[in-house]
C-alpha cells in the first residue's frame, strides 16, 4: 500500500504559483514591541512601499527595484515608525510601508503599478514577489481593524504589525486569511471552464468561492459547484495553493470529479460555464484557440490546475 506524502514530489506544486515565492524569516513568535524601531536602526533595513493597491518601484536602467532605504522611503512620503516589519531575509530586516505621495507626484524613475499587472507581467522575481504579497495582506489587515472588534475602542499595532492590542478591553487580534477554495471539475477527457463578466475578453477559468464557517475544503469545494454550475461532485483532492493578496485570501487549488454532467449555471455569477475538451484547453494555454479563448496567466493557480490535468492526458 502506497502513502501519500512518499509517493510526492520534492517540490511541491505550490511552489510554482505567483506570490509563493516568499524566503523572509517572519519570526512572527518572538517579536519585542519595538522590533520595527530595532530593524530600522539597522544600516541594512530595506522597505516596500504600497499604496492602494501599487506597489512604488523604482527603475534602473530597465530593470524594475522594489526595495527602499530608509532614506529613499522618507523622500516619498512614507513614514517608516508606522511600518510593518515583515522579517528578514539574507540581507537583513525586511519592512513594508504606506508610501505617502500620490502616484502621479513620483519622481522620474519611479513607478506605482498595480499588483496584479506586477505578477502577470513577471516584473519582479519570485523572492520579491512573495514578500509583496505578505506585504499587502499585512498592511491591509492593519488598516482594515484598527478598531477592536469586542469592545470598539482604536487598538494598537504591536509585534510588528503581527498583532493587535486593544488598550480599552486588553483583546489582542491576529492577522486573519481568508480561505478561497478554487476547484477544477474534470473527467478523463474534459474539464468544466466557467467565464465571470469581469475577466479579460475571452477568458476562461476554474470556479472559485470563499470556504464557510464549519466547512471542510472538500465540501466547499462541492458546494460552490453545485452553487455556481449545478454540477454534484464526488471525490475532491487537493493540489496546491496560492497566497493571494487582494486583499489576504489563501487560494486553495484542488479537483473534483463530476458525478454528472449536464450543467445549470447560476448566470448572475457567470457569464458562461461549460465542458472543454483537452486539445481545446490545449490550445487556450498556448494562446492558439482559433475563437481567441484563453485560460487565465501563468502565475495563477487556475492556471496550474488546467495544465495539470492537461498534461496529465499527455502521460496517460
Amino acid at each position: 500500500m502506497s502513502f501519500p506524502l512518499f509517493d510526492a514530489p520534492l517540490r511541491e506544486p505550490s511552489q510554482f504559483v505567483g506570490f509563493a515565492g516568499n524566503a523572509i524569516d517572519s519570526r512572527s513568535e518572538k517579536r519585542p514591541d519595538d522590533c520595527v524601531q530595532l530593524a530600522l536602526a539597522d544600516a541594512r533595513a530595506r522597505l516596500l512601499l504600497v499604496r492602494d493597491g501599487r506597489l512604488y518601484l523604482k527603475l534602473r536602467d530597465g530593470v524594475f527595484d522594489p526595495w527602499h532605504g530608509l532614506a529613499e522611503a522618507e523622500a516619498l512620503g512614507a513614514e517608516p515608525a508606522r511600518a510593518v516589519l515583515l522579517g528578514f531575509d539574507r540581507a537583513g530586516p525586511v519592512l513594508a510601508a504606506t508610501a505617502g505621495l500620490e502616484p502621479e507626484a513620483l519622481p522620474d524613475g519611479s513607478k506605482a503599478i498595480d499588483h496584479r499587472s506586477i505578477y502577470t507581467q513577471g516584473l519582479l522575481d519570485a523572492a520579491a514577489l512573495g514578500a509583496l504579497a505578505q506585504a499587502a495582506a499585512l498592511l491591509s489587515w492593519n488598516a482594515s481593524h484598527r478598531f477592536c472588534s469586542r469592545c470598539g475602542a482604536e487598538s494598537e499595532m504591536r509585534a510588528g504589525g503581527f498583532r493587535r492590542h486593544c488598550p480599552a478591553c486588553g483583546a489582542d487580534h491576529f492577522p486573519r486569511t481568508d480561505p478561497v477554495a478554487i476547484m477544477l471539475t474534470v473527467t478523463r477527457d474534459k474539464c468544466l471552464l466557467g467565464r465571470s463578466p469581469h475577466f479579460a475578453p475571452g477568458m476562461y477559468s476554474a470556479l472559485a468561492g470563499f470556504i464557510e464557517p464549519g466547512e471542510t475544503i472538500e465540501n466547499a469545494v462541492r458546494r460552490e459547484t453545485f452553487e455556481e454550475a449545478g454540477i454534484r461532485l464526488g471525490r475532491v483532492v487537493y493540489h496546491a495553493s496560492q497566497p493571494w493578496p487582494f486583499p489576504y485570501s489563501l487560494m486553495i487549488g484542488c479537483f473534483g470529479e463530476p458525478l454528472g454532467e449536464e450543467i445549470q449555471p447560476d448566470l448572475s455569477e457567470l457569464e458562461d460555464c461549460r465542458w472543454f475538451r483537452r486539445d481545446e484547453v490545449r490550445l487556450m494555454l498556448a494562446r492558439t484557440h482559433p475563437d481567441g479563448l484563453v485560460t487565465p496567466p501563468a502565475g495563477a493557480i487556475a492556471h496550474h490546475l488546467i495544465r495539470a490535468w492537461v498534461e496529465s492526458g499527455d502521460q496517460g
